[in-house]
């Protein structure tokens, strides 16, 4: 069964697992940046309940460099190539470069998580509607180097609404079947503490696109401001989240902390 048969059939929420392959990720950048240690814990989070692990060899947390093609590309592959041989679970290549997508897709992924929704390199919609996959348009006002340096909005879930309306129509011009599109928001791209907390009081309201919904709360800074605690104390607020996003319509959870998300979906999922 496919990603998208899963979410328009599965009664569960679908967990999306992140495995960072990169040294400077906002939360645990540099833990598993070695291959077999980025390989084992994708593995790990499969047995824990994920139904897609997103392997990301770029980190987008606020300010960070942009890294050269073939470093992101000698960071990635190899581990789904790896993961891909020793289980079948769905595969993300978390990227906004076409030629990083080609090669993942190559090697086993079977989405694309784009941070930019085609913006950054247009290319990457043709390599998503060649290879007939799923796609993740997400939201960010800025690039990962500005996002976070004056956000401003006239109504955040209507601006929102307005750039992801813009988006689909460039995504199926491209060639991308109108059903293989997810959307993401984009929580913490891009937004102050109080539009993170908007967007999820009236996470409901993005149904209007008739798409499926990604949400990415997991350990992020919204929380963090909230509680007073770092990235790796944030685990009661990433649940938190969750749950509401479930009870406002969240089809895909990507998180860090699989297990405990996963566990707590069984539950918030039968109060929908």
């Amino acid at each position: 069964m496919s990603i998208m048969d899963k979410i328009r059939t599965k009664k569960e929420v679908l967990i999306m697992g992140i495995v960072n392959v990169t040294p400077d990720s906002f939360s645990d950048g540099g833990v598993f940046a070695e291959r077999e240690d980025a390989v084992s814990h994708g593995l790990e989070l499969e047995q824990q309940g994920a139904d897609i692990i997103d392997i990301g060899g770029e980190s987008t947390r606020p300010g960070a460099a942009e890294v050269l093609l073939e470093e992101e590309i000698s960071r990635t592959i190899p581990v789904i190539k790896s993961i891909r041989e020793k289980t079948d679970v769905a595969i993300s290549i978390d990227t906004y470069k076409s030629e990083v997508a080609k090669q993942a897709l190559d090697a086993g992924a079977n989405l694309i998580n784009d941070i930019s929704a085609l913006r950054f390199d247009p290319k990457l919609g043709n390599v998503a509607a060649k290879n007939e996959v799923p796609i993740v348009l997400m939201h960010m006002q800025g690039t990962p180097q500005t996002m976070q340096k004056n956000p401003k909005y006239e109504d955040i879930i209507s601006d929102i609404i307005a750039f992801f309306k813009e988006r689909i129509n460039v995504a199926t011009k491209s060639g991308i079947d109108a059903e293989n599109i997810i959307v993401d928001p984009g929580i913490g791209f891009g937004k102050r503490t109080e539009h993170n907390y908007e967007i999820l009081r009236r996470l409901n309201e993005f149904h209007v696109l008739n798409k499926p919904i990604l949400l990415g709360t997991s350990r992020k800074s919204f929380i963090g401001d909230i509680l007073d605690l770092p990235a790796t104390e944030r685990l009661e607020g990433t649940i938190a989240s969750n749950v509401v996003g479930i009870l406002k319509g969240a089809n895909i959870l990507r998180v860090h902390d699989v297990q405990e998300v996963y566990r707590a979906t069984q539950v918030a999922i039968r109060c929908k």
